[in-house]
């Protein structure tokens, strides 16, 4: 059987990596001198309490090339082959950790790293949707087509409530970000071509909502739907009714934004992730 292997940015629950045989690479979290592991040593609901209250901002950094190393070879001697999907290289440096620990095992087995070109919910549907045909038996080639088949057909958009936490990181302008909050706006953000991008400004999370939805319905059809936030379940809830309108409510997936991720986007964000279905010739 094919291992398929991540990092934490994936923002996967404990449970469905269980069930679907996924392992997680942990981010690193520092408060000062402390350091967690995302997902670890430390849960979404505790990081944004510590967030919140702590005097000290917190840092994050890739796991090492040891790190992946380390695992690589746990699944080298009893594995097909490892597919490791992880998230996208043009905002963190996690894909040249795994990189570089591929060629130091290349010799050992074949393992092969994939730019999943997302992060949080994106990068999950393309982790989740190679570990399903690996679960089902399929080969690495296989495994590794359907990977680079999910790359192309996720799409993903997304609103932060403010943009505090991300000019805080050094991820936008602090003048802007300053502006936005006297204006009292809020940023709609997507991904293109690995990288994310600004999609609009709305003033009420209601506005935001409802540019989510046009957004799933702009890309309809679609085969797979999932949400993730940071710390607020009444929105990801009312978000997923409103999705029930497009796809049966109870294949909507929701999850929590990790440390990893949280500590640019703070309490607020909200993701949603599809998968396109591309029709057949």
């Amino acid at each position: 059987m094919v291992q398929v292997i991540t990092d934490s940015t994936s923002d996967i629950t404990p449970e469905l990596a269980e069930q679907l045989g996924i392992r997680v690479v942990p981010i690193y979290v520092r408060f000062g001198d402390k350091t967690y592991r995302d997902g670890v040593d430390i849960s979404p609901g505790e990081f944004y309490t510590r967030l919140i209250s702590s005097p000290v901002y917190p840092a994050t950094s890739q796991p090492n090339p040891e790190d992946f190393t380390n695992v690589y070879r746990e699944y080298c001697e009893d594995t097909d082959g490892i597919v490791s999907i992880h998230v996208s290289s043009k905002i963190s440096g996690t894909f040249n950790s795994a990189t570089m620990a591929q060629r130091s095992l290349k010799s050992r087995c074949h393992i092969e790293v994939i730019d999943s070109q997302f992060n949080s919910a994106g990068l999950g549907l393309v982790v989740t949707a190679a570990a399903r045909s690996a679960k089902s038996g399929a080969g690495v080639g296989e495994v590794i087509d359907e990977a680079k088949k999910a790359v192309n057909e996720v799409r993903m958009f997304g609103i932060f409530e403010t943009m505090k936490y991300l000019a805080r990181s050094g991820r936008v302008n602090k003048t802007i970000a300053a502006v936005s909050g006297i204006l009292n706006v809020m940023p709609l953000l997507t991904f293109r071509d690995g990288e994310i991008m600004r999609a609009g400004l709305v003033r009420t999370v209601s506005k935001g909502l409802n540019r989510i939805y046009d957004f799933v319905i702009k890309n309809a059809p679609f085969t797979e739907l999932t949400i993730v936030h940071s710390a607020i379940t009444d929105h990801a809830v009312r978000l997923r009714k409103m999705l029930g309108n497009c796809i049966d409510e109870e294949k909507i997936t929701v999850s929590e934004l990790g440390a990893g991720l949280g500590v640019h986007g703070g309490p607020g964000v909200l993701l949603v992730a599809l998968r396109r279905a591309v029709p057949t010739a």
